[in-house]
């Protein structure tokens, strides 16, 4: 019965973690012979949960949930981490990991740019033995720097998986971070292929 659990346990991550990667407009020729991309990241319109809560539903949800298990310091704690993780880890964790998979460096400035638009996120929950990674969907644009407005190409990204690793990540935030790193390394890796 244990050997049952623990395959069972196993075949759940590899289910949940079907990562769907698609350039559904444009081309990305105008990257050839560049060095460098600047990313930028956009959270307007980010939705939550298989509900499609928006941001703010989605800090009242969890505020509530760890306020009633653990108290208001907590949910203030967790409301802080929420905050910093969008606007530093998520970043960083996907710069890091597209650094590493690409030949195309992020830089402060460049012709071209990135905009990392997340459209949805699934937090996945950590329960010790059992784990349901986080799920982070977004859209790649490509744009001239000069002319922000006008998107070259667009890559697709559904349901990159973040987990961090086999044990599983307990916090939230840490694991939602993991999708980011996740789908930088895919996105690069179609940008590779493509050029």
């Amino acid at each position: 019965m244990k050997k049952l659990c623990v395959l069972m346990v196993l075949l759940t991550g590899f289910v949940v973690n079907a990562q769907k990667l698609k350039l559904i407009s444009g081309d990305l020729s105008f990257l050839k012979g560049q060095t460098s991309v600047v990313v930028d990241f956009n959270y307007d319109h980010v939705l939550f949960y298989k509900e499609n809560m928006n941001e703010k539903e989605y800090v009242s949800k969890r505020r509530t949930e760890i306020a009633a298990d653990k108290g208001a310091a907590e949910a203030d704690k967790w409301e802080k981490d929420w905050n910093h993780s969008k606007n530093n880890t998520f970043p960083e964790k996907y710069k890091a990991s597209w650094n590493k998979n690409s030949k195309l460096k992020i830089a402060d400035t460049a012709p071209y740019r990135m905009v990392v638009e997340t459209v949805w996120i699934y937090p996945g929950w950590f329960a010790g033995v059992m784990t349901q990674p986080a799920k982070v969907s977004t859209k790649i644009h490509f744009v001239e720097s000069s002319k922000p407005k006008t998107i070259l190409a667009t890559i697709d990204s559904k349901d990159a998986p973040g987990n961090g690793n086999f044990v599983g990540v307990a916090n939230n935030n840490d694991r939602i971070a993991e999708g980011y790193a996740k789908t930088a390394k895919s996105v690069a890796g179609l940008v590779n292929k493509k050029l």
